[in-house]
């Protein structure tokens, strides 16, 4: 089955997403955004037969089996619903949306309308991460009590870039911290707990934020996102008999170390191709050619739910000092 895509956006996101998929073979149909000369140099950049200056033209492409859904955070929402209105099957890049309710409203759109969803979380489906998984399935490192992951680096400060923008949904949390904790829920599952400290950047949207998630296990997740310094982007997952350290860049790690008692460390490797997103994007075609219509890999029920975990680490956030 060859996949039929149309690409929603033209940053630059939207140009590695593309890359990868020409990378694998996979038809680009078409390309829309709110104008029509920057839709049209894509195109033209690209290969792709089909322009559009807006995005309910591009939805309205029968040629289109799935859009890729590349606007800033705050259009995620109003995008995805356009296309899922229009009959198109979506990947919306992450975060899903900017709070709980609105992922709620898609997923249930999706589901009445028999369309596929999906949230473009591409580290979920990193074979490091996938291998991490089944050892940690298989008990590798008996049961896991932490889990410490990061994701900060420095970036300059533009009022106006979407980063530190309000309006665009800026802020560490929904572009870096979605990493981190959807790291950890694959891990723990819904946190029975959550505190989080916050310092604000001057236009208010959240510059560098730690977080602390407690389960009922006795387990807990120190996670930590910013844009105020580089981090080591790394993480390490904790368990009674031994631990995994991802290696950086743990949001697409190419290697990880497993840690057992009274055993010699083992080094997983991974070679990734393009840009590394092309493993979610064969992940959306097999689903399409199964006539699924969402990825038992990452469900819509816990991209919902991680969700609403980030809607409640936002409302705990303390001023720190």
């Amino acid at each position: 089955m060859t996949i039929r895509w149309g690409i929603l956006g033209t940053g630059g996101i939207a140009r590695t997403f593309t890359e990868d998929l020409l990378l694998l073979g996979h038809k680009v149909a078409a390309v829309g955004s709110r104008a029509p000369r920057t839709a049209q140099a894509f195109a033209d950049r690209y290969g792709i037969a089909s322009a559009y200056g807006s995005y309910a033209e591009l939805a309205a492409d029968d040629q289109v089996d799935v859009v890729y859904v590349a606007t800033p955070h705050s259009g995620h929402y109003d995008a995805a619903r356009v296309c899922l209105e229009a009959g198109r099957g979506v990947l919306v890049e992450k975060p899903f949306t900017t709070r709980a309710a609105d992922a709620e409203a898609l997923v249930a759109l999706a589901r009445d309308r028999g369309l596929f969803a999906m949230e473009a979380m591409w580290t979920r489906f990193n074979p490091i991460v996938t291998r991490l998984r089944e050892l940690i399935a298989d008990g590798a490192i008996g049961d896991v009590k932490a889990v410490y992951a990061d994701f900060s680096f420095a970036a300059d400060y533009d009022p106006e870039h979407r980063l530190w923008a309000p309006e665009l949904a800026g802020g560490a949390l929904l572009d870096l911290g979605v990493y981190p904790v959807s790291f950890a829920w694959m891990l723990l599952g819904e946190p029975d707990s959550v505190q989080a400290v916050a310092t604000s950047a001057p236009t208010g949207v959240d510059a560098n934020t730690g977080i602390l998630l407690g389960y009922a296990s006795g387990a807990v997740a120190l996670l930590h996102c910013g844009l105020l310094g580089d981090s080591p982007q790394t993480a390490t997952i904790v368990g009674t008999t031994g631990r995994v350290e991802v290696a950086s860049p743990a949001w697409r790690p190419s290697a990880m170390t497993l840690h057992r008692k009274d055993a010699e460390p083992e080094t997983f490797t991974a070679d990734l191709p393009g840009h590394g997103y092309t493993y979610q994007a064969e992940e959306v075609a097999r689903c399409l050619a199964d006539g699924r219509t969402e990825s038992a890999v990452l469900p819509l029920d816990e991209t919902v739910a991680i969700a609403r975990t980030l809607d409640h680490i936002a409302a705990r956030f303390t001023p720190a000092t």
